[in-house]
């Protein structure tokens, strides 16, 4: 599996996005949020990348997730967690 690049997801930046969080199992979910993405960067280690949302939150999504990316909307699942991240333009 070939690993997320920050390129793949630089159309997000600087735009309010929603962000959804699930598990595969279904269960209790947290609702979506509404956030402007301020810039997108890798982890120290590189294993994430970065969504912040101001100078020190962020969302961590694993390099190694599978990805489904379309016009306005980039979503990716972490077999290892078992989380699907979703990304879409508001």
């Amino acid at each position: 599996m070939e690993l997320i690049n920050v390129e793949d997801v630089n159309q997000f930046a600087g735009v309010e996005v929603e962000i959804f969080i699930h598990d595969e199992e279904g269960g209790d979910q947290a609702p979506a949020v509404k956030k402007t993405v301020k810039k997108i960067q890798l982890c120290p280690d590189s294993t994430h990348i970065r969504f912040y949302f101001d100078h020190l939150n962020f969302l961590a999504v694993p390099r190694a997730s599978r990805v489904i990316k379309m016009e306005d909307q980039w979503s990716a699942s972490d077999p290892e967690s078992g989380l699907t991240y979703k990304v879409r333009k508001a």
